[in-house]
């Protein structure tokens, strides 16, 4: 029964009431009626709208988190640190293909979206720092290579052997896979000037770096790596190819060949 057909129900019924106690105006001929119990009848609330109101209730919370969560993320992104992996092995010998690392930029100077405005970098980068940066031939592409010199340094190579300051530097992580072709290598002295880094690869035979396309101003410096947190060993033409059918093959690969190709050693390494 509708609500308004219980209201004339109730006024129905009210109204019948009062004539018997003579609550209304009628003639002064009494009238012998035997008295009906009568009941007080409300509305009934439409209880078929609270799941609903819980419904909404529900999602206006869980929209409401959503978005809390997104702006989190997305400043631990642009301000603190980022997730990235390593597709190719300029760097092996520290860094395999297929590494995922977390990379610190806050000390940095993070930059801030749409204004592209920079905060103040507050860590100097120093000679053999690991650094990530964006190619100065295309700053779409971001790279990753150790500093060999910094700005008023004078780098040299001779016979393979980095020379900074004429002094012969130690470098226990380089990796020669052409030993031949790293005793022959050499590069005359230059000075790097102010503001600009020399950058090379840890595999020092297969690194595409300042040795060929040349400095890197240091205003192009995002971050430095600081753990990996996960690392997959596929080949690197795997990790580069971007055709849409490829990536979901290789994803699905993933999937499939995640515990037995997993580097369970790599992961937790600082650098």
């Amino acid at each position: 029964m509708s609500s308004h057909s219980a209201d004339e129900e109730c006024i129905a019924t009210l109204f019948a009431t009062m004539t018997t106690l003579d609550l209304l105006e009628t003639p002064a001929t009494p009238v012998a009626t035997a008295a009906k119990p009568y009941t007080v009848c409300l509305a009934a609330p439409d209880v078929q709208l609270l799941p609903q109101r819980r419904a909404d209730a529900f999602w206006r919370r869980s929209t409401g988190r959503l978005i809390v969560l997104a702006i989190i993320a997305m400043t631990v992104r642009i301000f603190i640190g980022e997730a990235s992996v390593v597709p190719t092995g300029s760097m092996e010998g520290t860094i395999l293909v297929g590494d995922h690392l977390f990379m610190d930029k806050l000390l940095y100077g993070p930059e801030i979206p749409i204004v592209h405005w920079r905060l103040p970098r507050v860590k100097s980068i120093h000679r053999g720092d690991i650094i990530v940066f964006r190619y100065p031939k295309n700053p779409a592409d971001t790279y990753l290579k150790r500093v060999a010199a910094v700005g008023g340094d004078s780098l040299e190579i001779r016979d393979g052997v980095v020379y900074v300051n004429s002094r012969p530097v130690v470098e226990p992580y380089v990796v020669h896979n052409l030993p031949g072709y790293a005793r022959h290598e050499q590069m005359a002295s230059r000075i790097i000037p102010s503001g600009k880094l020399f950058v090379m690869g840890d595999n020092r035979d297969n690194s595409s770096d300042s040795r060929e396309w040349g400095l890197v101003p240091e205003k192009n410096v995002l971050g430095e790596p600081m753990v990996v947190y996960w690392s997959y060993d596929a080949p690197t033409a795997r990790w580069l190819d971007e055709k849409p059918s490829h990536r979901v093959a290789f994803y699905a690969s993933i999937a499939g060949n995640f515990f037995s190709r997993t580097r369970w050693n790599r992961m937790g390494t600082w650098l």
